[in-house]
């Protein structure tokens, strides 16, 4: 990561650090913990919300094969430019509370992967409950769901409608975090919209 991404972190979490959540990117590290939970092989379609500058997008480019569908989400206009230019072949969007809507858009069925770095904690209790419908709406059933938080305020409201398979500390970042590994619970869903619990 270059000096310039560091700059356009610092500057997206000094403009608004309710949405960015920290004040550098996610350490390699970290974003090596988040990216060896996905058995990859088996991905056909993954999601990244709160991409930032692509601290973990890097890590997960490497696992891809060609025929994986990205989907990049980020609110910061200035990160979200920087993405399209280092990953052309990804689709970048702005608003992950506009998930499922993408995914109609781009003709992509569920998600068999979403990879979350959104400070859920920060935000208000409806944008929460919001963010997480879309999630479990976008998962394909057993799908995999991989969020790093900075604290375990948030494993109740995870546990509602996810397993969490286990929760690995990571010191090595700043501030250090912890990477919940969770599937989607249920049977089969008839389509995006509707959700099982």
């Amino acid at each position: 990561m270059n000096f310039n991404e560091y700059l356009l972190f610092l500057q997206g979490f000094l403009t608004n650090p309710q949405r960015v959540g920290s004040l550098i990117p996610s350490s390699r590290f970290l974003a090596a913990k988040v990216v060896e939970s996905v058995a990859w092989d088996e991905v056909k379609a993954v999601a990244e919300l709160g991409s930032g500058t692509g601290a973990i997008t890097r890590f997960m480019k490497t696992q891809l094969t060609g025929s994986t569908k990205v989907l990049l989400f980020e609110r910061d206009r200035k990160m979200r430019e920087n993405l399209k230019t280092k990953y052309p072949d990804f689709a970048c969007h702005s608003n992950a509370c506009q998930l499922v809507k993408k995914l109609n858009q781009d003709d992509i069925g569920q998600l068999d992967c979403i990879i979350s770095a959104l400070p859920f904690f920060n935000f208000t209790s409806e944008m929460r409950g919001n963010l997480l419908n879309q999630i479990i709406q976008a998962l394909k059933p057993g799908g995999i769901f991989i969020a790093f938080q900075y604290s375990l305020q948030m494993k109740k409201k995870f546990a509602e409608n996810l397993t969490i398979e286990k929760i690995e500390f990571v010191p090595f970042n700043f501030p250090p975090a912890f990477v919940y590994i969770c599937r989607k619970k249920g049977v089969p869903c008839n389509g995006l919209n509707l959700c099982c619990s």
